[in-house]
């Protein structure tokens, strides 16, 4: 497991290299410069914030440059908020991005998982159908639409939820339920054919043979195995759910990391678009490594050798 560990973060500072650079040149490939937006810049002014920020010297230096500081985890100054510190701007808004986050997550994987046991557990009858609509209208339907739905419905008309802000646990239950959507609908559709797969499988039929109960069977032996589709699915859902949180914060007007983001790409701010790509890089690539080692804890029969996955 150790050596398995070594070569992974060996893998990882590899993939963060070349994600540091491939962004890098992408944003100096990129027409324009984060000043073009600025009314009547005097050329003398310009060339002074050019100064400022390195962006006069030649693309060998600033790049040698962003490197020695992104490797010492300082990711610069905003170039378009003044006086801020990217750094700052990360820690400010990411606690607030991770717990909407990781409640979309316990939303997704609790309720995914919940729906397709019940629709394998009670297949080709009404409980199935009726989730299998729910899974299919989840996949269908974009987190953002899904926002503007939960927000008209439950918070202006029925006004049971405020319609924007974050003072609170009840103003992260809509967008926490909009951000979730799509990936229950995902773990729901995987959980139900791993279940019905499972439920089918010769040990099940064995167990139920020798009279173990239907429940017991389902949750302490099926379920567990079913399972392992759902932790391969967790690294993209971790993925997908940090790339849709920009959208919904920007509806729901909460101010995590992702209100930065997408103000830093309209505004061209090189050091913010560059710190939040490389920090969030950084957290998937994590979430990759954990869910590769939660294989073995939830299937024993999985073991880690060199890297590889070696199932007995």
């Amino acid at each position: 497991m150790i050596k398995y560990i070594g070569q992974r973060l060996i893998y990882i500072i590899i993939a963060l290299f070349i994600i540091i650079t491939a962004t890098f040149f992408l944003m100096r490939l990129a027409p324009g410069n984060p000043f073009a937006s600025e009314r009547a810049v005097p050329p003398a002014i310009q060339e002074s914030l050019n100064a400022k920020y390195g962006l006069d010297n030649p693309w060998y230096v600033q790049y040698g440059e962003y490197l020695l500081n992104t490797v010492q985890g300082d990711f610069g100054t905003s170039m378009k908020y003044k006086y801020r510190e990217t750094n700052d701007m990360i820690a400010e808004g990411f606690p607030i991005s991770m717990t909407l986050g990781l409640e979309a997550m316990f939303i997704a994987v609790g309720m995914g998982v919940l729906i397709g046991t019940i629709a394998a557990l009670f297949h080709n009858k009404w409980p199935d159908y009726v989730m299998s609509i729910v899974a299919v209208i989840g996949i269908s339907v974009p987190s953002f639409v899904m926002a503007s739905v939960l927000q008209y419905y439950l918070a202006l008309q029925a006004g049971w939820f405020p319609i924007a802000g974050w003072n609170g646990f009840i103003y992260s239950i809509l967008p926490a339920v909009a951000l979730a959507s799509t990936p229950m609908a995902f773990i729901a559709k995987l959980t139900r054919s791993s279940m019905l797969e499972e439920t089918n499988s010769e040990y099940v039929k064995m167990a139920k043979a020798k009279g173990i109960s239907k429940w017991v069977v389902t949750f302490k032996h099926a379920l567990r195995n079913a399972l392992l589709p759902v932790v391969t699915y967790l690294a993209p859902l971790t993925a997908g759910i940090i790339t849709g949180s920009f959208v919904i914060e920007e509806i729901f007007a909460i101010p995590g990391i992702g209100k930065y983001f997408v103000t830093s790409i309209t505004n061209r701010d090189y050091t913010v678009i560059m710190g939040t790509t490389v920090f969030y890089s950084i957290i998937l690539l994590l979430a990759v490594l954990i869910v590769d080692i939660l294989y073995s804890f939830i299937d024993p029969r999985i073991k880690l050798r060199g890297g590889k996955s070696s199932g007995k």
